[in-house]
């Protein structure tokens, strides 16, 4: 399992059976709002390297806000664990931070858990020293339930954005749906 970018998050204080699931969450436009949607989605698409085909750029917009989504809604289980997303959300949760107003008001009032979501980079370096591959396996198996409980299924264009979904996607050759089924209902 390789991820770009080794990165925290913190609050401020087997058989493919996978039955739909209604996404509980809102999205990244309603979440963002329409100018700061757009706003990030100009950014991503002139990143070097940034994907020519606008639609992946709104996917990996959309990933991003999961992301944040679920480290709101489930602090006490997923803050200062290891991020689960590839670089290019990271990038883009970088940009977001700028945005210092809009990025307070979303983790304040528009995310569910109302608390600031912080962001401390880590030197992959010291990341592989400790914890360790077995425990940033276990880490990002965590996200998985609450990822399907909130948004459903993990579906083709959420895969190249979760490292822990390609990597069972392709290295182990689990389908979609099987990476969904893992780790059960999440526990409350």
């Amino acid at each position: 399992m390789s991820a770009s970018s080794p990165t925290t998050a913190a609050p401020a204080s087997g058989t493919a059976t996978t039955a739909p699931v209604a996404p509980t969450a809102p999205g990244a436009r309603e979440l963002l709002g329409d100018v700061l949607h757009d706003e990030v989605v100009q950014y991503a698409l002139g990143r070097p390297g940034a994907p020519a085909e606008e639609v992946v750029v709104v996917h990996q917009v959309r990933e991003c806000l999961r992301y944040l989504y679920l480290v709101s809604a489930h602090p006490d289980r997923l803050a200062g664990l290891f991020l689960p997303v590839e670089q290019d959300i990271d990038e883009i949760w970088h940009y977001l931070i700028l945005q210092t107003r809009e990025y307070r008001t979303l983790c304040e009032e528009r995310l569910p858990g109302g608390h600031f979501i912080h962001h401390r980079s880590i030197a992959y370096g010291d990341y592989q020293q400790e914890p360790g591959r077995e425990t940033a396996a276990e880490e990002a198996l965590r996200w998985l339930p609450l990822y399907v409980e909130a948004f459903g299924p993990f579906d083709e264009d959420a895969l190249p954005h979760w490292t822990i979904v390609g990597f069972l996607h392709a290295q182990l050759g689990l389908s979609l749906a099987e990476i969904s089924d893992l780790g059960g209902t999440p526990a409350t």
